[in-house]
């Protein structure tokens, strides 16, 4: 008796399992199949290759590689987590190097020089054009150079921001790029702050813009603010000591 009460416990304990084992198999992939795929890692801008291709900032990709604050700008770039802060890029194009001495008075600066230079040209903070007039009002803004001498001020008159360097009025002519966490302006002045240049350098005037075309016996009226680069609503930004 004790014998078949033993095996009629192992079969009542077997089917028990056989029972339940399927519902816990099935709950299973239940939850699996309901569990949320998980977000797709975030796109982080290249600037080397923004740079490359974007148009004439050869110059200024040069600078930046040469002196590893390409990699400064990089790495706040890639910081894409909520509240990050973003990245501003002052980008002088090609001519605004050239417009410098010939570019004689980067090539005398020391490797500190060079370096704090091109930091002067980024604000560790994203700035779309929208934030520029509240810019200009809330007084200097920092600069990965750090300390209130290298800070920059903006101006936005009438719609036309500038940014100021001892040296300098760099005009924003074209927006590059701009999507946070990242935004790239277009300059065409290097920006030259007295703490690297104790003296004015000798920079070539900008180039007066081409006039506008004309079309037959009427020459085109060209709306106001039609601006470097056929940018109408692009705003300007300068770089002054403080």
């Amino acid at each position: 008796m004790e014998l078949k009460s033993a095996v009629l416990a192992v079969a009542a304990l077997c089917l028990a399992l056989a029972l339940l084992l399927p519902r816990v198999a099935l709950s299973q992939r239940l939850a699996t199949a309901e569990a949320p795929a998980p977000a797709p890692a975030p796109r982080h801008v290249d600037l080397a290759e923004l740079f490359s291709l974007a148009g004439p900032y050869g110059t200024f990709l040069g600078y930046l590689t040469k002196t590893g604050v390409i990699t400064t700008f990089q790495s706040q770039a890639n910081d894409t987590a909520a509240g990050a802060p973003g990245v501003t890029v002052f980008a002088p194009e090609d001519s605004a190097f050239a417009a410098v001495g010939g570019g004689a008075a980067l090539s005398n600066l020391t490797a500190d020089q060079l370096r704090t230079l091109m930091l002067c040209h980024g604000v560790p903070r994203y700035h779309p054009l929208s934030s520029f007039s509240a810019l200009a009002a809330s007084g200097p803004a920092p600069t990965f150079a750090g300390g209130q001498q290298y800070a920059v001020n903006v101006t936005d008159a009438a719609g036309t921001v500038r940014i100021q360097s001892g040296w300098a009025t760099a005009k924003l002519v074209s927006s590059v790029y701009s999507t946070s966490p990242v935004a790239v302006y277009a300059l065409n002045r290097v920006l030259l702050p007295e703490q690297i240049f104790p003296t004015a350098p000798k920079v070539a005037p900008v180039p007066a813009p081409a006039p506008a075309p004309v079309h037959g016996d009427k020459a085109n009226d060209g709306a106001p603010g039609a601006g470097e680069h056929g940018a109408s609503d692009v705003k300007s930004s300068s770089c002054r000591r403080v």
